[in-house]
C-alpha cells in the first residue's frame, strides 16, 4: 500500500495552512486554519474491509518545564513522548482519498465535536484534550484533525507521522473513549497492510 499527499511531500515541512499555530514575530505563535491534509492511497490488498489512521508526533517533550518559557530552550536531548493529532477509524474500504479540510478545517475552542465523522466514520479524541486540560478558555473534549504545534523554543524539529491501516474488520471495536493508544492496540491482528507519510514542523525560528 502507498500513501501520499498532495498538502506535502514525505520528509518535507507540512505548510502552516493545516497547523494549529504559525510562527508570529511579535508573540511567538499565532493560531493557523488547521485543515487536515489531503492524503490519498493506492495498492490496496484484496480482503480489505476497512481502513483506521493515526497521526502522531514522536517528538513531544517529556517534562514540560522549558516549554513556551521566555529565556529557556527545551534541550535536544530531552526524552521524548507522542502526541497524537487524529485518528480515524471506519474509513470504508473503497474510499482512496481524503479531501483537505474535510474532516478538520479550523480551530475549535474547547474541542471540536465527536465521535461521529462526516461519511459515517469515527473520529477519536486527540491529545490536545490533555494538553488544554485545566485552561478555562481551552480544556474540553478535542476530537478528529488538530495539527501541528509544537513548542516555540523548542531545539528539534517535530515529525508528524501519518500512518493508514487496511484492516479486515468494517468497524474497530473500542471500549470508552477513542485514544491514539487504543487504537494501535485495536488494530493489532487485524492490519493486512499499513503505510505511512512523515512531515515537519517546527514554530522556532532558529531551527531549520
Amino acid at each position: 500500500m502507498r500513501l501520499t499527499s498532495k498538502s506535502f511531500k514525505d520528509g518535507e515541512a507540512i505548510p502552516g495552512e493545516f497547523a494549529f499555530a504559525v510562527p508570529d514575530a511579535a508573540n511567538h505563535v499565532a493560531l493557523s486554519t488547521d485543515r487536515n491534509p489531503e492524503l490519498a492511497w493506492t495498492e490496496v490488498p484484496e480482503g480489505t474491509e476497512s481502513f483506521a489512521l493515526v497521526v502522531h508526533d514522536p517528538d513531544v517533550p517529556s517534562r514540560g518545564d522549558d516549554v513556551n518559557q521566555e529565556g529557556r530552550e527545551v534541550p535536544a536531548d530531552l526524552p521524548r513522548v507522542n502526541f497524537f493529532h487524529w485518528t480515524l477509524l471506519d474509513i470504508p474500504a473503497k474510499t482512496r482519498e481524503i479531501a483537505a479540510g474535510s474532516q478538520g478545517d479550523g480551530i475549535t475552542a474547547r474541542g471540536k465535536r465527536g465521535p461521529a465523522a462526516p461519511g459515517g466514520m469515527r473520529h477519536g479524541l486527540n491529545s490536545y484534550t490533555q494538553w488544554f486540560a485545566g485552561d478555562a478558555q481551552m480544556e474540553g473534549d478535542y476530537f478528529g484533525y488538530d495539527g501541528p504545534c509544537p513548542p516555540w523554543n523548542d531545539t528539534i524539529v517535530h515529525h508528524y507521522v501519518f500512518t493508514l491501516y487496511a484492516l479486515d474488520v468494517e468497524a474497530l471495536e473500542i471500549d470508552g473513549e477513542i485514544t491514539g493508544d487504543k487504537v494501535l492496540e485495536a488494530v493489532k491482528g487485524h492490519v493486512l497492510a499499513e503505510a505511512s507519510l512523515t512531515g515537519t514542523y517546527s514554530l522556532n525560528p532558529k531551527v531549520k
